[in-house]
């Protein structure tokens, strides 16, 4: 089979959240399992091109934008790893300029950036002679290459016979256009777009509902969230849509690179170890404690270690912290390990902790890829406290490491944590409901009554290093999705 993945992210080359993981493992996963992959992105001006021996081509490829025609010069490289093919596209008015996506307003032109985008992911495809079986799209950004493949290229014999396949990563980003613009972009009649039409909504061009409206697959990044945005606000306005397009709408739990994130043979932590060695994960805390500055006694003291790695954001459960976390702190409970960055509001809230408590709340504003496999390895329990969580990647790498997750059962964190009940000795973290702090702070409780608890403390560690969310697995559940895709085309 070869498939055509199209992501505005696709790390390590650009990411700015779990999408970029997630657009790269899949591909090589795809690769293991025998299938031939293009992966198509933007060339950000950011990106390291010597880093990742990126090379430029020959290749010009001409893109229709509505009555006229644009350029992109094709770069091309391989996903880390991997043989998998990436071909990046350079265009200096689309995409040399800082950041992926203009936050935190987004740029004026993300429209046209990324019908762009989308539409020279076709044309590089044609001029490369990969011709796709299945057209993959990430998130709203390119969610509009499915109208794209049924009307712009339905009698095209290079695509019309290959399947489209939408996965959304969250519902909450959406690509809301103006009509006119994005129309005029894609090369489409104005009969197109119209009241109530698969384009539509509140009169502007939603592209992630003419995305699930036009595929012939949708797809979510986890079982739970598939029932959610369908049956509560998470839908975010879009439940009806999704009710249409239900038969059609599945959840692929998504999966982990374990060849990147694996404590076994992860290059960026400071010791190795596994489920048979977990005196070197006390190792790793250490190293972390004392790089942040700590004395020899401090790193002694036989506190237990919080991590978090998250972006701060409202969906991220930050002002639950506000309310729960200083207790924890302030009385000694744990220490905290931060990494992250979003909305003033909550950075000066972790830089108050910093200030106030520089010895037990330890805090790194901004985002380092190295960092953050070194606070997975070294704490004990990792904190996702989540309004929602279309999936949620850290609580899975996390329990690679033998790091308890105390999570809040919502999406794809309901679907990979389980309460550990010291009855049984099931389970392989904890849990909370209610969004509440008060729900919060019990769940933390429990997971620090069990600290250095015999047996439990090694059940659960145990327990939780033993699962496995390989993206080997979610590769196969999608190339049974692309078949499916596939019998209503041909």
């Amino acid at each position: 089979m070869k498939i055509l993945t199209i992501s505005a992210e696709v790390a390590p080359f650009a990411k700015a959240g779990g999408l970029g993981d997630v657009a790269a493992s899949l591909p090589k996963a795809f690769e293991q399992l025998g299938h031939e992959n293009l992966v198509v992105l933007p060339k950000y001006g950011h990106i390291d091109i010597r880093k990742y021996s990126l090379q430029p081509t020959d290749i010009i490829v001409a893109v229709p934008m509505g009555t006229w025609t644009e350029y992109a010069r094709l770069w091309k490289g391989i996903l880390p790893d991997s043989l998998v093919t990436v071909c990046l596209l350079e265009n200096a008015d689309y995409f040399d300029r800082e950041g992926i996506y203009g936050n935190p307003e987004g740029f004026t032109d993300n429209d046209r950036r990324f019908i762009f985008l989308t539409r020279a992911a076709f044309e590089a495809a044609r001029t490369l002679g990969f011709r796709p079986d299945i057209i993959h799209a990430h998130d709203n950004h390119t969610a509009l290459a499915m109208p794209m493949l049924k009307i712009n290229y339905s009698h095209d014999a290079f695509f019309n016979k290959a399947a489209g396949i939408l996965t959304i990563h969250n519902m909450a980003y959406q690509g809301l256009y103006d009509s006119q613009r994005t129309m005029q972009f894609m090369g489409l009649h104005k009969r197109h777009f119209f009241k109530g039409s698969w384009f539509e909504q509140y009169g502007a061009v939603n592209s992630l509902k003419a995305g699930i409206m036009f595929a012939d697959k949708v797809t979510t990044v986890s079982p739970t969230y598939a029932h959610e945005i369908r049956w509560t606000n998470s839908g975010e306005g879009l439940q009806d849509v999704l009710h249409a397009r239900a038969a059609d709408l599945v959840g692929v739990l998504n999966g982990v690179d374990y060849t990147e994130w694996n404590p076994e043979i992860d290059t960026m932590i400071y010791k190795n170890y596994a489920q048979n060695s977990l005196a070197e994960k006390e190792h790793n805390k250490h190293r972390l404690l004392v790089d942040f500055g700590l004395s020899t006694e401090e790193i002694l003291d036989g506190t237990p270690l919080i991590g978090m790695v998250s972006r701060l954001t409202p969906q991220k459960g930050i002002d639950l912290l506000e309310k729960s976390l200083e207790h924890f702190v302030k009385n000694k409970i744990a220490r905290v390990v931060l990494l992250g960055s979003g909305e003033n509001r909550y950075e000066d809230f972790f830089r108050y902790l910093s200030k106030k408590y520089p010895r037990r709340a330890l805090v790194q504003i901004g985002y380092n890829n190295s960092l953050s496999h070194k606070i997975t390895a070294a704490s004990d329990f990792f904190l996702v406290p989540s309004r929602f969580e279309p999936c949620g990647l850290t609580q899975m790498y996390a329990m690679k490491y033998g790091t308890i997750p105390i999570v809040r059962a919502t999406g794809g964190l309901a679907d990979t944590v389980v309460e550990y009940d010291a009855r049984t000795g099931y389970g392989t973290g904890f849990v909370f409901h209610q969004y509440s702090a008060q729900d919060l702070s019990n769940a933390m409780n429990r997971a620090l009554s069990h600290y250095r608890v015999k047996p439990h403390w090694d059940i659960v560690r145990h327990n939780a290093m033993s699962q496995n969310y390989s993206s080997l697995i979610a590769a196969q559940n999608y190339i049974n999705v692309y078949q499916w895709a596939l019998e209503k085309v041909r």
